[in-house]
């Protein structure tokens, strides 16, 4: 990493309490085509930033995936669950999580889902709600998963539980997600109802349907009981997520 010793001097200038490391590269199928560069940014980049942050006695919190799993399952993953991979993307968050781990053995980790959210500056909707509601708005067929289960994560709600894990003074690796097991095509025709519009352009689809370079897992439910246990309180319902975004598309 080019920008390590600029690492270095903004820990000993703000001194901060954490660093949370949002930054990986997301892109699923980009990840299966440039490897070397997938684990370059998810994998060792984490490792590093984990590693100074050790030195300057400071909280290092890293986001992972649920890509982590292979998707045989047929009940929730939780922490403890074992991993299996099915792509490079999948892979290079796996090992980020080993080598942050061993870096900063007080390291937070948590896992997200299907994320999906508001950007804090500009308000704007992103992730599977927005081309949904871009597709049904421009009269547009779209066929979605029947054959894949998720567990959405709200960004949003993602970083308030991440803050009350700091406080908490949590550690380790926590599945951060709603409490609602869903198909695309479910998650697709929630919104359809909350914008009370017809559902007719919403078709069923399997993952098979489409060409893509990289595989992906069919179940990554998330197990969210430790991070209610831990917090004291219950993950939110998908329904419930939709109210919080519903000034930015209902």
């Amino acid at each position: 990493m080019q920008d390590i010793k600029r690492f270095d001097e903004i820990l000993d200038f703000y001194t901060p309490n954490a660093v949370i490391n949002c930054a990986a590269m997301t892109d699923v199928d980009s990840c299966e085509k440039n490897p070397n560069q997938a684990y370059a940014v998810n994998c060792n980049a984490p490792g590093v930033l984990a590693e100074h942050c050790t030195k300057h006695n400071v909280k290092f919190v890293h986001v992972s995936s649920d890509y982590v799993f292979d998707g045989t399952a047929v009940t929730p993953y939780t922490e403890e669950a074992s991993t299996n991979p099915v792509q490079v993307y999948g892979n290079s968050k796996l090992k980020s999580e080993e080598k942050v781990t061993a870096a900063n053995r007080e390291a937070l980790i948590t896992r997200l889902s299907f994320v999906y959210g508001i950007h804090g500056d500009t308000k704007e909707l992103t992730g599977f709600p927005a081309w949904i509601y871009s597709r049904l708005k421009n009269d547009q067929p779209t066929p979605l998963f029947t054959n894949q289960r998720v567990t959405p994560t709200r960004a949003g709600q993602a970083a308030e539980t991440l803050i009350d894990l700091l406080i908490s003074k949590e550690s380790g690796i926590y599945n951060v997600a709603c409490r609602s097991c869903v198909s695309p095509y479910e998650f697709g025709i929630k919104i359809c109802n909350r914008l009370n519009t017809k559902n007719d352009l919403l078709s069923k689809g399997l993952q098979d349907d489409i060409d893509r370079s990289a595989a992906r897992p069919s179940y990554t439910c998330l197990d969210v009981s430790k991070v209610e246990d831990s917090l004291d309180r219950l993950q939110p319902t998908l329904e419930t997520e939709l109210n919080e975004i519903e000034n930015a598309i209902f």
